[in-house]
């Protein structure tokens, strides 16, 4: 479990019915102290711990809240201490650390309030970004049954380089998956531009070599672009899958490999890789001296087979004994082929085998064509 996620956790429990509990915990440390201080003898004076009520406070409680406590804990601890003998009162020093005690604690909390809004800030805008290149996608969308699960191995920046879409068109509905080299937004920005030139291409392109061709354009002019601006992109590249399942044959789909692990066909009969096509990744075309994009490959499809494609934040997942997730054997195990279960049986599987503990973004796509066209 991540800090962030421990902190939602912990905030969870401190919510009952809708109404914040927080303020229970440093009202009983508060009582537990002064309860302590008056049941026992003057060799066992803990009324300056009182110091630690409007910390507590500070951390779980809003700022107001935490200013009462600060206010009741100086109260306190003039009542409690004047209630002994002169000769064993804790006095003025402790009187001064109590009340200089819930000033810091106060200013911590306005800190810590500030920091939330700001990080809540950025959560909004970055499930923005994140509905902006993974667009919501329909069931049933273009004739095919989909799912996917994408899963950021930073909790708190939820977007990464990994990236998809189904696009249908004038010439069949077209599907990418990929993942970009790198992280951070750079990333983003590239997985936003290709996607932005799928959605394109895909649409109005008759043949899929030539989508593959502009994606492959669009990642060299992105680059391009972002050296241009002084930018350390110039060697940033893309694995991909281009998938496109033509209207007149209901049991072929066409693919083109850009550097990426090849999709598996699920069916009830079992797993089987589809063809890698030896294609290199989109931005590295000039490395070959073939002409043109990845050679496309016609697959056909049993009945009931759904394409499962990962990206290495699946392929290259390891528990704590180094060992890799084994994703066709996973696979294999699932109850079902169907999209929506077949995805949320690898995520399982690939926490578990993790801890929850991603190093790599994760994202995890299935479709298939649905039973009804």
């Amino acid at each position: 479990m991540t800090d962030h996620q421990a902190l939602r956790r912990l905030k969870e429990l401190l919510w009952v019915r809708g109404r914040s509990i927080a303020w229970a915990a440093p009202l009983l440390l508060l009582a537990g102290i002064t309860a302590v201080d008056l049941n026992t003898t003057e060799r066992f004076r803990i009324v300056s711990w009182i110091v630690l009520v409007p910390g507590i406070a500070a951390a779980i409680c809003g700022v107001w809240t935490t200013a009462v406590f600060a206010v009741l804990s100086v109260l306190d601890y003039v009542a409690v201490d004047s209630a002994w003998p002169q000769q064993h009162q804790a006095g003025l020093p402790d009187f001064i650390l109590v009340t200089f005690a819930g000033l810091l604690a106060i200013l911590a909390c306005v800190v810590r309030r500030q920091g939330e809004r700001r990080m809540l800030h950025m959560r909004d805008i970055a499930e923005t970004t994140l509905r902006t290149v993974l667009r919501p996608l329909p069931q049933g969308w273009a004739g095919l049954e989909h799912a996917a699960v994408y899963l950021a191995a930073d909790s708190l920046a939820r977007v990464g380089g990994d990236f998809y879409d189904i696009q249908p068109g004038l010439y069949g509905t077209r599907v990418l998956v990929g993942d970009v080299q790198g992280k951070g937004l750079g990333a983003v920005e590239t997985a936003a531009a290709l996607l932005g030139t799928f959605r394109e291409a895909g649409y109005h392109e008759r043949d899929l070599a030539t989508v593959a061709d502009r994606l492959e354009t669009r990642m060299v002019r992105h680059r391009g672009h972002t050296v241009a601006l002084g930018r350390d992109d110039g060697d940033r590249f893309a694995t991909a899958v281009l998938l496109s399942f033509p209207p007149d044959s209901p049991d072929v789909v066409e693919l083109i490999n850009f550097g990426h692990e090849p999709p598996l066909a699920v069916g009830p009969t079992g797993v089987r890789p589809l063809p890698p096509g030896h294609g290199l990744p989109l931005g590295m075309a000039d490395l070959t001296t073939t002409a043109g994009p990845p050679p496309t490959l016609t697959v056909t499809l049993a009945p009931g087979e759904t394409l499962l494609i990962t990206t290495d934040g699946v392929t290259e997942a390891r528990n704590a004994a180094d060992t890799f997730f084994d994703l066709t054997r996973t696979a294999t195990l699932a109850p079902t082929p169907a999209p929506p279960l077949l995805v949320t049986h690898i995520r399982d599987a690939v926490l578990h085998h993790t801890h929850n503990h991603l190093s790599d973004d994760t994202t995890i796509f299935a479709v298939r064509r649905t039973a009804t066209p």
